[in-house]
């Protein structure tokens, strides 16, 4: 077993509470608004404390950010790996990811509380998009896939990914499994092949 001292047992546990805290508060209170002041007064830590763990909160987000793509990624990347067929390929990212979201409400919160950036770098970084994007052109070589713009494919699955998740933290719907079905049939068929009663539902809800 792994000898850990006292002292860098404490340094963990302190950047834990800032981390936990700071999600938090950025899911309260959105990250423009959010200060070092706000983090710390969430936790029990005197205010010098957070310098010795992070420059600012722009560090702390990053940290958040980090730390939800290293959960996820692998998880995605394991779905796509197994992968034999377009469905089992788009369905799986959307199932692993949609799922592992719900499971993390508070995480997601906090990331989608930079607003904008979130939209175009965070949410990128958090699903892999480039991983996601040679992982479509691996399928493509593979025959799994038509011959599609990757690119563009893989920002079209990060971005209804992202927004579904939200809409499920909004709704406190755990279950992610119908959401991601609905999810793959949009992005590999359209939405006129979806059910008429997802249509009509999803009309009654805007």
């Amino acid at each position: 077993m792994e000898f850990r001292s006292k002292r860098t047992q404490t340094k963990e546990r302190n950047r834990r509470v800032i981390l936990d805290a700071a999600r938090g508060v950025f899911g309260r209170q959105g990250y423009q608004t959010a200060t070092v002041r706000d983090i710390i007064g969430a936790t029990s830590l005197a205010s010098g404390t957070f310098y010795n763990y992070f420059k600012s909160k722009d560090d702390v987000y990053a940290a958040l950010r980090d730390e939800m793509a290293l959960e996820v990624r692998p998880l995605l990347r394991a779905e796509r790996y197994e992968a034999q067929t377009a469905n089992d390929f788009i369905a799986g990212t959307f199932r692993a990811f949609l799922s592992h979201a719900s499971q993390r409400s508070a995480s997601l919160a906090a990331i989608d509380a930079f607003g904008d950036h979130a939209s175009s770098g965070t949410r990128t970084i958090v699903m892999g998009g480039d991983d996601l994007r040679r992982d479509i052109q691996a399928a493509i070589e593979r025959g799994v896939f038509a011959e599609v713009d990757a690119e563009l494919l893989a920002a079209a699955i990060v971005g209804v990914a992202f927004e579904v998740a939200e809409v499920l933290r909004q709704r406190n719907q755990a279950d992610a499994s119908e959401a991601a079905r609905f999810c793959s049939e949009l992005i590999l068929r359209g939405i006129t092949s979806l059910p008429m009663t997802h249509r009509v539902a999803s009309s009654i809800r805007i």
